[in-house]
């Protein structure tokens, strides 16, 4: 499946931002998908996962309550709205996915096959 980010900017310290993740090549509905994210001299870590059904979600603590994952089907899309944003959330964000049609989800980078190119997050101060 090939993965294309966008929707990346600059914005001031609790502002928002909704990134968008399309999808093409194979059926998206079976796909697990995530957002992870890579600051500058950081590891790539993980942000969220949402099921193939769509019905359950999972974050990491650090955007629990300010980010929300939700996917169109209809559309292949993938979707991260960011609330809330903080200088900390500033890094290249990042659309992945692989193929499962279970509840389980995988919180770890690691765990994705596909990935997107990334889209730029950049919060100021």
């Amino acid at each position: 499946v090939q993965l294309q980010a966008s929707g990346g900017g600059l914005v001031p310290s609790g502002g928002s931002l909704r990134l968008s993740c399309a999808a093409s090549g194979r059926t998206f509905s079976n796909y697990v998908m995530g957002w992870s994210r890579q600051a500058p001299g950081k590891e790539r870590e993980f942000v969220a996962a949402i099921t193939s059904s769509g019905r359950y979600t999972t974050y990491a603590d650090s955007v629990k309550g300010r980010f929300t994952i939700s996917r169109d089907d209809a559309k292949n899309t993938v979707h991260l709205q960011m609330m809330s944003l903080k200088p900390e959330d500033t890094a290249t964000y990042y659309c992945a996915a692989y193929g499962s049609t279970t509840t389980y989800m995988r919180a770890t980078p690691g765990g994705y096959n596909y990935w997107g190119q990334g889209t730029q997050v950049t919060v100021s101060s």
